[in-house]
């Protein structure tokens, strides 16, 4: 039932206008932070968008307008040391979390928590969607929810009641990700032009925004390009300079 309902997964980014209420919002999240957490630190937050206003600037900001204010609940999922320093602050102590250890220690947390919200939401028959888009203005968004010293957004999530059914998106095969016991590279070119051509073949047939792409060519068109390069100024700002 579980890895049926994980196969099952694909983005929703059409929402009936229901809303979650607190308590189903409550038991989303007790649920999600059952996930592993290095070291036990917890390194993560949740922002909880309710404010329409702000919904409403949040899809500005981070070119999602439709979702950020259609879904029946918006979430930014940060990385968060204040707590943290919080915490040290009780026995008198002063965190150290400046380096790029504290930083993938925060993000592999977030990510941790943020699919076991997933996969809590969905088993609930809502839909998701991760919203990357918000890294498009980190510094806007923080200052609109707040954020201190030690926490930034790593994404949004929309959750929800869906308003549409989307075919699943082939994913590489196994093979092409998984290795044993050594790194094999010989075998991308080998299994990549199989993996194009059955991508094609599902935006050509899919039931919505059909087109003709590869995987590889969209990848080679994405990856070209320099993207969000003010981050690493903004997580100093917070805090985060990656000693």
């Amino acid at each position: 039932m579980v890895l049926e309902l994980m196969k099952s997964h694909a983005s929703v980014r059409d929402y009936e206008e229901t809303q979650l209420t607190k308590e189903q919002v409550h038991e989303l999240v007790e649920a999600a932070q059952h996930a592993a957490s290095s070291h036990f630190v917890q390194s993560y937050s949740i922002v909880w968008v309710t404010d329409q206003e702000k919904r409403k600037q949040l899809g500005e900001l981070s070119n999602n307008a439709k979702q950020m204010e259609g879904a029946g609940a918006v979430f930014l999922m940060c990385a968060d040391y204040n707590r943290l320093k919080h915490a040290s602050a009780m026995h008198g102590e002063e965190i150290v979390f400046d380096q790029t250890e504290n930083l993938i220690v925060a993000v592999t947390d977030v990510g941790l928590l943020a699919q076991n919200l997933v996969l809590a939401a969905e088993s609930k028959g809502y839909g998701i969607c991760y919203i990357g888009g918000v890294r498009n203005n980190m510094e806007a968004i923080s200052e609109l929810v707040g954020l201190p010293e030690g926490v930034f957004p790593v994404y949004g999530l929309t959750v929800g009641v869906p308003n549409e059914e989307n075919e699943v998106k082939p994913r590489l095969p196994v093979e092409a990700v998984l290795h044993e016991n050594a790194y094999d590279e010989a075998k991308h070119p080998q299994l990549l032009p199989a993996y194009d051509q059955a991508i094609q073949e599902y935006y050509e047939k899919r039931s919505s925004n059909r087109k003709s792409a590869t995987w590889t060519q969209q990848m080679a068109d994405f990856l070209k390009v320099p993207r969000r390069q003010n981050l690493k100024a903004f997580l100093a700002k917070q805090g985060y300079h990656l000693k």
